[in-house]
């Protein structure tokens, strides 16, 4: 039977069956012939039945429990930087395994809820049908669905199953919940530290960095070495034309780890978010031909130009750079930055040009940021533009 056939109810007639009348209707419309039906459980309240409603809910509520878990590790756990003597280094390291371990749990647990509630309270049913292509949706189409709809909620028996709706609820809830405050807590730095009146730029390169620092003292560039706790400083003479590498802030006040003070701001040049920047040695011939932004004219030291490696995008690190085009690259979503044309982005999201650190040399000939632009800090933003911002 087609649905234009003449014996097709009429708005008004559809409106007076019931809903087993309609699922008769459906299925004869879609050329659909049950071939068998049975309920799962015929009689109602066995141990058979009760046993199969436990294992959904336990399954559900596990997925609820480690979704809540995940959240808390999310706002909790120890995510700053630690070294191996730290007694929160195994927490540290922990941090990222476990919001995948339980995440995934819960996602896991819910698809298991899912497979064991189509396997032990849908209907059994063996049915056969005819494929055609026919024009949109008629009201029979539209009223026969839904008693289908209806009719499979109702023979599931699940609508009378308040231990499985309260553990979906649950596991559902929770799942949705740590989702949401994770995609929102990726935009924000640090959501439990105390705001203060701290420019978005003010980062280890600025010169009051924290409430003792001196203003006045001078900056120097130190690349990481794999120890934070020793300090390499960067000459010219240390980069080969085309070279890049990645230097942090480092002041003689902050030490050489003899202290716990000391040991403290050692690591944090490192490891602090916005204190990595790209220092470039560009070859003598790109050199002549870069643009530099208004403002910005004496920032570089030569062939030597400084760039955060804040991406202006998400605040990925723009780690790669590619020599033979003088091309910066973020790998987290493909922005590109013209290393000849002020660091501004000529490809992918990212819509703002990387923030330039204004750099000189000193008297013993080292590299260091120049006290005499800005006193040697970043005359914009770094990164994104919600990191930071005063609220």
């Amino acid at each position: 039977m087609s649905a234009n056939h003449k014996d097709v109810p009429t708005k008004d007639e559809l409106d007076q069956m019931s809903n087993d009348e309609l699922v008769k209707l459906g299925t004869n419309l879609d050329g659909v012939e049950i071939i068998h039906r049975g309920e799962r459980y015929p009689e109602p309240g066995t141990r058979v039945e009760k046993r199969a409603e436990r294992q959904v809910a336990i399954w559900l509520t596990v997925s609820g429990i480690s979704a809540l878990a995940c959240f808390i590790i999310f706002g909790w756990n120890h995510w700053e930087f630690a070294m191996p003597d730290d007694p929160d280094y195994w927490w540290y390291t922990l941090n990222t395994p476990l919001l995948g371990i339980t995440f995934g749990l819960s996602v896991l647990s819910i698809g298991v809820a899912l497979v064991l509630i189509t396997k032990k309270f849908l209907p059994s049913e063996i049915s056969v049908q005819d494929r055609h292509d026919g024009p949109g949706s008629s009201d029979v189409d539209k009223a026969t669905i839904v008693a289908e709809l209806v009719d499979t909620g109702t023979t599931s028996t699940l609508g009378r199953r308040k231990m499985i709706i309260g553990s979906g609820l649950f596991a559902f809830g929770a799942l949705a919940f740590t989702g949401l405050i994770a995609s929102v807590g990726g935009f924000i730095k640090n959501p439990w530290a105390e705001r203060n009146d701290a420019p978005l730029w003010n980062s280890g390169w600025a010169p009051m960095y924290n409430s003792k620092s001196d203003p006045n003292e001078t900056v120097f560039l130190r690349r990481d070495v794999g120890d934070p706790l020793r300090v390499a400083l960067v000459r010219p003479e240390d980069l080969d034309a085309g070279a890049m590498e990645t230097v942090f802030p480092w002041r003689v006040s902050d030490g050489l780890g003899e202290t716990e003070e000391s040991r403290h701001k050692l690591i944090w040049g490192l490891r602090y978010v916005s204190n990595p920047v790209m220092l470039i040695r560009l070859r003598t011939a790109d050199a002549d031909a870069v643009i530099k932004r208004k403002g910005q004219e004496s920032f570089n030291y030569g062939d030597y130009f400084a760039y955060t490696k804040v991406c202006s995008h998400l605040g990925c690190p723009t780690s790669l750079y590619e020599q033979r085009t003088n091309r910066i690259l973020c790998p987290c979503h493909q922005s590109q930055f013209d290393a000849l044309d002020s660091a501004k982005p000529v490809f992918g999201p990212a819509a703002r040009a990387l923030a330039q650190l204004p750099i000189t040399v000193n008297d013993q000939g080292y590299l260091v940021a120049n006290a005499a632009i800005n006193r040697g800090n970043f005359i914009e933003p770094v990164g994104p533009a919600f990191w930071e911002r005063k609220s």
